[in-house]
């Protein structure tokens, strides 16, 4: 496939943020032809910039999907030639999965990049953004306590304890590195038994992959000691919730997971219900949204768990308070300290 001249135009400059230059190894990994567009520009823009590149393409397998269920477990050969390269550019979405985790620990970076090449236009990265990402994640180092309340009912408490902060500015530049372009937003997870209180996804929030939708009638989430113990509401946006997360027959996928904020201004939160390319997007306008809330359940590995259940749900929540010891973060959905906010926002 021909790359478009403007998409490999936009994809050089991603890859100059990553560092990549005259003799950087660089794969990009595929299946199929899903994102042949993608493969093709980052493969043409590595080479402008006199990188050493490299495609691994691997058959999409049935039933294969984002995070545990993908198409690259089980293939040796493959993994082997990504852990051999500087950087590996993720067009398959290996996020909260082993075998992302084992290509990293072998060192290279990764950038996993599966969103619309609109949404990319719209939402490029800049060293401000790490700047911004950088200034929060140094207070959340040091965060013992988190509370979250919302006008809704939202009142919950989570406890902190050594796992990692995990820190999206779009880019990589450091050996070993994960990030996801696009999208700009921070998170971390509480000690396993450290989150209790009532979480409540009112009209207008969003329930992520694989529902993608809004929610029209309020959610009702009771949390004791890290897990959901009742899901209520009388609408089907709760009964759709109680189905999903039953269908896994696993006790873990009602665990507590990530909790976090978003710093994007030019992520859109009427993106899924506006923008024709939504039904391509894993929704990281929703996660990354100015002054969001996102909430959390299933796998915890993409911070240093063992919970690798297959049951993820981001929930990106709208008009909340958020405090760190009693500093406040966000306070009904903008942005308070100063080294965080976006002029004008």
């Amino acid at each position: 496939m021909a790359a478009n001249a403007e998409t490999v135009a936009l994809f050089r400059k991603q890859l100059e943020l990553c560092d990549v230059g005259a003799g950087t190894s660089l794969a990009v990994l595929s299946e199929d032809d899903v994102r042949a567009e993608h493969a093709a520009a980052f493969l043409a823009a590595a080479a402008e910039l006199e990188a050493d590149a490299f495609q691994v393409n691997i058959r999409k397998k049935p039933g294969s999907f984002f995070g545990p269920g993908n198409s690259l477990q089980g293939n040796e050969p493959a993994k082997a030639a990504l852990k051999s390269v500087d950087m590996v550019v993720d067009l398959v979405g290996l996020l909260w999965s082993r075998e992302q985790t084992e290509i990293t620990d072998a060192g290279p970076r990764m950038l996993l990049v599966i969103e619309p090449i609109d949404v990319l236009k719209r939402m490029v990265s800049n060293p401000d953004d790490r700047r911004r990402i950088e200034a929060g994640s140094a207070r959340l180092a040091k965060a013992k306590e988190m509370r979250i309340t919302s006008p809704g009912g939202t009142d919950v408490t989570y406890r902190f304890g050594g796992y990692r902060i995990g820190e999206q500015y779009g880019y990589t530049d450091k050996p070993g590195r994960w990030d996801h372009w696009p999208g700009v937003f921070l998170y971390t997870a509480a000690v396993e038994d450290g989150v209790d209180g009532t979480v409540v996804i009112d009209t207008g929030d969003q329930l992520l992959l694989p529902t993608m939708r809004y929610v029209t009638d309020p959610i009702t989430l009771t949390i004791e000691s890290g897990m959901i113990t009742d899901i209520g509401g009388e609408g089907l946006d709760a009964a759709l919730l109680r189905s999903f997360m039953a269908g896994y027959d696993d006790p873990r996928a009602y665990s507590v997971s990530h909790i976090g904020w978003g710093l994007d201004p030019r992520a859109r939160w009427d993106f899924m219900g506006t923008d024709p390319a939504a039904a391509d997007s894993t929704g990281q306008d929703g996660r990354a949204f100015y002054g969001n809330v996102l909430f959390s359940t299933g796998p915890n590995t993409e911070v240093g768990g063992d919970n690798d259940t297959l049951c993820h749900i981001d929930i990106p929540l709208k008009g909340c308070t958020l405090t760190l010891d009693g500093e406040t973060i966000v306070d009904g959905g903008r942005i308070v300290p100063a080294d965080m906010r976006v002029e004008g926002r």
